[in-house]
């Protein structure tokens, strides 16, 4: 096994990483505050390429692999758990999924303004009566002629208060159950597509998230993506490489808790030394870096896996759930480490344990996600 970056990998982590701790890190308690969707950061970070990592450079992106990816968002989350967030939902689910699925007149038509930041995007899939059941949404859509019309509602949209681009599942077939299921491009401002309200949430609050609602929503046919009845292949493609990244982001966040954590620990001094020097203290520091190592093999395995073209649905759950589930514990330990300071608002650490809750609940549950590695496990023994 070979477990080093290519020095192109190197460079790009490096670069990401200057930017991040330069350009997004300060913004992120302001953003987190004022539940802002840092714009002008986003728009940087199309000028750098990073909204088109994934995106084949014929259509404007830089065509990065997954693993790739993966080390930016790490070091994105790092810097600020809500940019990190509309990152992923932006570049990986709506940009590498039309990349991946669209036809070449769609790319053409949307990838560009994806990959230079001039319109941001968004998927949309989760219903009010169908979150972790996915596949029962009732969203329908019926053929008219040259367009389908679209009637129904969507929920926690990520990014839908800023988004351009929408891709939307959507039923169009009542009899075909998980397979009569379409992924629509809509673009913000079509007649009969409305966005709600930004929802006021616990962390990730500079992800801006709300309801989207279909009502005699008129969408072209040509903006049907791959074919009618197709998302279900398109979803569950895109699962793998969603988890691998959410990974990322778990990743990324739980070195940030740590370093605050080691941080803090060496400078505060309480019974003439400083706590690091306390047993208890240093044992909550080696778990974290124990459990980080670990998430960032399994993130890492999953992201390489993907870049194969290998079906990976245990790995990219074993990364998400890992990662998600550490960052929880991780991002809780620092908040412990720093006692009452780390209780209040002002030190960076009450703000990531917030973050950390949405990593094991978006892109899958943890419950989900321990469902799906035992159905994979036990099918592969048979």
């Amino acid at each position: 096994m070979d477990f080093s970056l290519t020095q192109e990998q190197i460079d790009i982590q490096d670069m990401v990483r200057k930017f991040a701790r330069k350009e997004i890190a300060p913004l992120a308690a302001e953003v987190d505050r004022e539940s802002r969707f840092p714009s002008e950061t986003f728009a940087k970070m199309g000028e750098l390429g990073l909204l088109g990592v994934m995106v084949p450079e014929e259509y404007g992106g830089v065509g990065q692999t997954v693993l790739t990816c993966c080390l930016m968002a790490e070091e994105i989350s790092w810097a600020c758990a809500s940019t990190a967030l509309s990152y992923l939902d932006h570049a990986v689910l709506c940009a590498h999924n039309l990349a991946c699925n669209g036809s070449d007149e769609q790319k053409r038509k949307y990838l560009p303004d994806l990959a230079s930041g001039a319109k941001l995007g968004a998927i949309a899939m989760t219903e009010p009566g169908a979150g972790s059941d996915v596949l029962s949404m009732t969203t329908s859509a019926v053929r008219q002629g040259d367009e389908y019309v679209l009637n129904g509602s969507k929920t926690f949209i990520t990014n839908a208060p800023v988004a351009d681009v929408f891709l939307v599942y959507a039923r169009t077939s009542k009899d075909a159950g998980p397979r009569g299921l379409s992924q629509f491009i809509i673009d913000r401002g079509t007649p009969g597509f409305t966005i709600g309200e930004p929802l006021k949430k616990m962390g990730g609050r500079g992800s801006p998230t709300a309801e989207i609602f279909f009502r005699d929503c008129r969408v072209p046919a040509a903006n049907l993506v791959k074919g009618e009845n197709e998302a279900l292949g398109i979803l569950l493609g895109g699962l793998d490489v969603e988890r691998a990244v959410g990974g990322a982001l778990g990743v990324g966040m739980t070195q940030a808790a740590l370093d605050k954590s080691i941080e803090y620990a060496k400078q505060r001094q309480q019974f003439g030394q400083p706590i690091i020097m306390f047993e208890m203290v240093a044992e909550k520091i080696a778990n974290m870096s124990m459990e980080l190592e670990a998430a960032r093999l399994l993130t890492y395995k999953a992201a390489v896996l993907c870049d194969q073209g290998v079906r990976c649905s245990a790995e990219a759950s074993h990364a998400k759930l890992f990662a998600s589930e550490a960052c929880m514990r991780a991002t809780s330990e620092a908040v412990q480490i720093l006692g009452g300071y780390g209780y209040m608002q002002e030190y960076e650490v009450e703000r990531m344990m917030r973050d950390a809750k949405l990593g094991t609940i978006g892109g899958g549950t943890s419950e989900i996600q321990r469902l799906i590695i035992a159905r994979e496990v036990v099918k592969r023994t048979m």
